[in-house]
């Protein structure tokens, strides 16, 4: 299998020297004759730890040379690795001026190809990217089709400055997002000695991941940051309180919490957030992403009742009202902030929650049912059934086995808007709606 790899700089580098130096053919590809030279010379044009040791070595071995000519590059090839960067411009956007330069030199030297190459986007563009107009680029300057004369794939790097040679062989995954396994195939033979899960989906799939990470990253950074001003304020070690919180992968280093849908509530993650902050603002500690979450958190209960209100139908029944299954905790439960919007618009409602259903009877709610929200206590229904008969819209609001069988209510003009991912989108169907998928 042979490689060019367009763009010499910190990520073309990397990705073209670690390739080489498992013994693949790499041609890289550059407009930049000093960056070309220096390769094909043995030397790095980068500062990177260890790369130009790889980089002698495989030029040496006679794996890895650089060359101006894009066109000849390519016909030599069977992937093409798009490694350009993709700076930011100061209103936010992306300046794609370099990858579009380089997709209209891969598109040009695709015309004269004779068999099926791949191009690979290592550059970080953002979801639609590829698809809406670097695809129809290398279809325009080639005249070929993509899928049937070329595939397309988006190649995410998550190489670290500093240690990106080690991070090449040991990603957290390989991610591929590509149309066919014509496209899959090959780059996942090529990454077959990566010991690294690896993860096929679709274009714009696998873009989105890549900003998830990075602004995941950021927001990590930034919520230390944050919690560690605080600490330092009360006299504490914000280290050493970190490095106890990063032991818990149960709940804080994991994907528990990290699952799209409606607001959190209950009686400790509203509580302890306000105590918080208000200490901050006592202490003079100003947390701009702390002081966000709630407002945040707010904006998903009206995106909610949106989502509702669009539907321009009057009678909603709403399954499930404690904060979460398995309890009868209606305490900031983010479903009667939605219940009470929906009832202050003169929306007809009826409620279904088994769990709370059994603490009218007994239990810790039961005066708060009956002494701060009866309003909503009187709308209770003893059955799934009669909610159903009664609406035009149904909410569901937990993970609640019993309400899978609203699958035989979609097609019964009956809308259903989900709050908790209990439907896989519902295949697709117009009567269902998710709240953020």
């Amino acid at each position: 299998m042979k490689i060019s790899v367009f763009g010499l700089g910190y990520v073309g580098c990397v990705s073209a020297a670690c390739l080489a130096s498992r013994g693949v053919q790499v041609t890289g590809v550059d407009i930049n004759e000093a960056k070309v030279n220096a390769i094909n010379s043995g030397r790095s044009p980068i500062v990177e730890p260890g790369i130009e040791d790889l980089i002698s070595k495989a030029v040496c071995e006679g794996t890895l040379r650089a060359t101006t000519d894009s066109t000849r590059a390519v016909n030599e090839s069977d992937i093409s690795f798009v490694c350009v960067g993709t700076p930011g411009k100061s209103n936010g956007s992306l300046d794609l001026t370099h990858v579009k330069r380089v997709c209209q030199q891969i598109g040009v030297a695709l015309e004269s190809a004779k068999r099926f190459h791949i191009v690979a986007l290592r550059s970080t563009l953002l979801p639609g990217t590829t698809q809406e107009l670097l695809v129809p680029q290398l279809e325009v300057y080639s005249g070929k089709r993509e899928g049937l004369d070329f595939g397309v794939a988006v190649n995410p790097e998550f190489l670290r400055e500093g240690t990106a040679i080690y991070d090449f062989d040991h990603p957290p995954f390989t991610l591929v997002g590509a149309a066919n396994e014509d496209t899959i195939g090959p780059l996942q033979k090529l990454y077959g000695g990566v010991k690294a899960p690896f993860i096929a989906g679709d274009l714009k799939e696998i873009e989105a991941v890549k900003y998830a990470c990075n602004s995941f990253h950021a927001l990590k950074v930034t919520f230390a940051n944050e919690f560690g001003n605080i600490l330092k304020r009360l006299g504490l070690d914000s280290h050493r309180v970190m490095e106890i919180f990063c032991r818990d992968n149960k709940l804080n280093l994991s994907p528990y919490y990290l699952k799209p849908g409606f607001a959190f509530g209950g009686s400790c993650l509203p509580k302890d957030l306000r105590a918080l902050t208000f200490k901050a603002r006592e202490m003079d500690v100003d947390v701009p992403v702390l002081n966000a979450i709630m407002t945040s958190n707010r904006l998903q209960v009206e995106r909610a009742i949106d989502l509702v209100l669009d539907t321009g139908r009057r009678s909603v029944g709403v399954l499930g009202l404690s904060f979460k299954p398995g309890t009868d905790d209606l305490r900031e439960s983010p479903m009667i902030a939605l219940i009470e919007a929906l009832i202050g618009k003169g929306l007809s409602l009826s409620i279904y929650d088994r769990e709370v259903e059994l603490s009218r009877i007994f239990g810790a709610n039961k005066d708060y049912l009956e002494r701060v929200i009866p309003h909503i206590s009187k709308l209770l229904k003893p059955s799934m059934d009669t909610v159903i008969q009664d609406s035009e819209v149904i909410v569901i609001g937990k993970q609640q086995e019993e309400f899978l069988s609203l699958s035989d209510n979609l097609n019964n003009g009956r809308i259903i808007i989900d709050l908790v991912r209990l439907f896989d989108r519902a295949g697709g169907k117009k009567s269902y709606e998710g709240i953020c998928w």
